[in-house]
């Protein structure tokens, strides 16, 4: 292995792999053979291996519609022009933490820590907006009319940022 194959993955790269699915955070037997320094292929053969170390609230596979709308969304390739023939399976923290002992190498043990980590941070951010949310409720409560102009604005500055899509297209000149 090289220094750079052993190297781990910083927080904030895990907490951008760490999906919503079913109503659990989740990250991807893909996402996760990354951070823990194995294929894809052995993650998966050692979760099957020991399947009774992963019950459904620690890991669960990908229904076919699921992969088909998480391969529009990431933009994976399709399975005849190369891509992945099997459904990925999702992890919970409770999976994720399990995949370090099955896997059982320095690097997975150490990734797991900063897996857990990731989790946590995210956890924290959504308990903080759900405060925050609750206090300007009460404010709004306290107050009367002339400061609902401020707590829209302050709720709109909560709101996560739209994406910002490229225009696409053809755009003709206009005559001069």
């Amino acid at each position: 292995m090289t220094a750079k194959q052993t190297a781990l993955a910083p927080v904030a790269k895990i907490e951008r792999a760490i999906l919503r699915i079913r109503g659990h955070n989740v990250m991807l037997d893909q996402d996760l053979a990354a951070v823990y320094g194995v294929t894809t292929k052995r993650l998966n053969q050692q979760v099957k291996r020991n399947r009774n170390r992963f019950p459904e609230d620690f890991a669960f596979q990908l229904t076919a519609e699921e992969a088909q709308v998480l391969r529009l969304q990431i933009a994976t390739s399709n399975k005849g022009r190369g891509g992945r023939r099997t459904r990925p399976f999702a992890f919970t923290e409770h999976g994720a933490v399990m995949l370090a002992s099955v896997l059982n190498t320095p690097v997975a043990v150490q990734a797991s820590i900063h897996v857990v980590r990731a989790f946590i941070r995210l956890r924290q951010i959504l308990e903080t907006h759900k405060e925050l949310a609750r206090r300007l409720e009460e404010l709004e409560k306290k107050y009367d009319e002339k400061f609902r102009v401020v707590f829209e604005a302050i709720r709109q500055l909560m709101a996560p940022p739209a994406p910002k899509r490229a225009q696409i297209g053809f755009r003709a000149k206009k005559a001069e």
